[in-house]
């Protein structure tokens, strides 16, 4: 923006007044310091006679939906046939109210703006129309450390949510409760995933850090993880019942 700009002899209080924002709102959006607006960029294109080109950059400005760490993991999820997921502290993404999801997402360190909150908690609600909208459907596996289900953000609205996710006949649920965990269980979430291509995919996640792997020793290490702490697990029906009485509790 700052070359065509010069190029076109235009000065930044120019193009300013132009698109009605302070000099040093173009000056930091040159700097890359801020994303540039759509109407920036198009009065710029006009006034620096781009052809287009300006106004043209405005489809490669959109922001991410999700942190840069997860969105292989998205991409993946997408194109999932099947999802085995183990949480130990949080409700899974794909289970989570609006309510949770945004009590978790605006109280982060470093805080994130209103602006990405309400984006990121638009995203995650769109993810899950993978529940139910897609054809055939997804088969989903979810396992719920008690914890998990403990946590102060987790409400009787968000207890309902998860009896509502037992209709579902795509998805099971079981929670694995403190007196059945095992040392396997208390390593952190895993969620395993396969596509189309029947290709397998692990991903663990850490407080700083996250891995998606398809090395199959990493799979299958995920996988037999997963299967122990499955069978250790109350069964679907033991969960629902499990989680009904948390509710009435």
């Amino acid at each position: 923006m700052k070359r065509w700009r010069t190029k076109a002899n235009v000065s930044r209080e120019e193009l300013a007044a132009a698109s009605n924002y302070s000099p040093d709102t173009i000056k930091s959006m040159e700097q890359g310091v801020r994303m540039p607006t759509p109407r920036a960029l198009d009065v710029a294109d006009e006034l620096c006679r781009a052809d287009g080109l300006l106004s043209a950059a405005k489809e490669y400005l959109k922001r991410e939906k999700f942190p840069a760490r997860a969105q292989d993991f998205m991409a993946r999820e997408r194109e999932a046939t099947s999802i085995w997921w183990y949480e130990v502290t949080l409700i899974p993404g794909l289970l989570q109210t609006k309510g949770y999801a945004r009590a978790l997402i605006e109280n982060r360190l470093p805080p994130l703006d209103e602006e990405t909150v309400e984006e990121r908690v638009a995203a995650r609600m769109e993810r899950q129309a993978i529940l139910t909208d897609r054809k055939p459907p997804v088969a989903l596996h979810f396992v719920l450390y008690e914890a998990a289900l403990r946590s102060p953000q987790v409400d009787t609205e968000q207890l309902q949510r998860l009896l509502e996710a037992f209709r579902l006949r795509n998805l099971i649920l079981q929670v694995l409760p403190f007196e059945r965990a095992i040392s396997d269980a208390l390593m952190g979430p895993m969620v395993l995933l396969e596509t189309h291509d029947h290709e397998r995919f692990a991903f663990t996640e850490g407080p700083f850090a996250s891995e998606l792997s398809a090395d199959p020793e990493v799979v299958s290490r995920v996988t037999q993880r997963l299967s122990m702490i499955r069978a250790q697990a109350l069964s679907p029906a033991e969960s629902a019942r499990f989680i009904e009485r948390m509710v009435d509790e």
